[in-house]
C-alpha cells in the first residue's frame, strides 16, 4: 500500500491548530480590555444607533471595571439613546441604575424628571396602560410637591396636565365600552369618575395613538 507523504498527514493537525489559535485570538479581543476601550466602543455604537452592541459594550465595561468613573457617563448616554429610539423600558433600566448609584441632592430632581418623561413617552396604547398611567400621575404629583422650585417643574406640570386629560379620556372610553356590552353597573362607575372630575365638560379629542403627546 502506497504511503501518503508526511506533509499531507499533517494537514488536519495544522488546520486544527490554526482554528484553535484563531478562536483564542478572537476571545482575547473581547476580554481584558480597558474601561476606555469599552467606553469608546459604546459611544461609537450609539452614534450609529447600534444600541444592542452598545448595551453589550456597557455590560463588558460594568463587569470588567466595576469602579470605573466612566460607568456614570455610560449609563446616562444609554438612557438618553434608548429614550431617543423609543425604547423606554431600556431607558428606564439605565435611569433606575443611575439613580441607585449616583443620585444626590444636586441631580435627583433632574433624574426623576427624566423618569417621568420616559414613562409619559412610553404610552403607545391608551386603553392598555391604565396602571402605568395612574402610577405616572402619582409620580408627577409627588414630584411637584417635592421639587416645586425645580427647573423642570414647568415641564412636569405640562406632562401632568396631559396625563389628567388622557385619564379622563380613558375613563370615557371604558364607560362607553361597558355600556356597549350591556354592563351598565360598571359603566356607571367609570361615568361617575368622568362626571366628578375637574375636567368634566372639557372636550377632549381622541389621539391617533398613545397619549396626548407634547414632545
Amino acid at each position: 500500500m502506497k504511503r501518503l507523504p508526511v506533509f499531507l498527514l499533517m494537514v488536519p493537525m495544522i488546520a486544527l491548530m490554526v482554528g484553535c489559535a484563531s478562536k483564542q485570538s478572537k476571545n482575547e479581543t473581547t476580554f481584558n480590555k480597558s474601561d476606555t476601550y469599552w467606553y469608546k466602543e459604546l459611544t461609537k455604537d450609539i452614534k450609529i444607533d447600534a444600541l444592542d452592541k452598545a448595551d453589550e459594550a456597557y455590560t463588558s465595561l460594568a463587569s470588567e471595571h466595576v469602579r470605573s468613573p466612566l460607568l456614570k457617563e455610560a449609563m446616562m448616554l444609554l438612557a438618553k439613546a434608548h429614550m431617543k429610539n423609543e425604547e423606554y423600558l431600556m431607558a428606564n433600566y439605565y435611569l433606575d441604575e443611575y439613580i441607585k448609584r449616583y443620585a444626590n441632592m444636586q441631580n435627583i430632581a433632574y433624574l426623576k424628571y427624566l423618569k417621568i418623561r420616559s414613562n409619559f413617552l412610553s404610552f403607545k396604547r391608551l386603553n392598555r396602560d391604565q396602571k402605568l398611567l395612574l402610577d405616572t400621575i402619582s409620580e408627577a404629583e409627588g414630584y411637584l410637591k417635592e421639587y416645586e422650585n425645580s427647573d423642570f417643574t414647568p415641564e412636569v406640570q405640562t406632562i401632568l396636565t396631559r396625563l389628567y386629560l388622557s385619564n379622563q379620556l380613558l375613563n370615557q372610553n371604558i364607560a362607553a365600552l361597558y355600556r356597549k356590552t350591556g354592563k351598565l353597573k360598571a359603566a356607571k362607575i367609570y361615568q361617575d369618575k368622568v362626571d366628578h372630575s375637574w375636567l368634566h365638560g372639557v372636550k377632549i379629542n381622541q389621539p391617533k395613538s398613545g397619549l396626548l403627546n407634547i414632545f
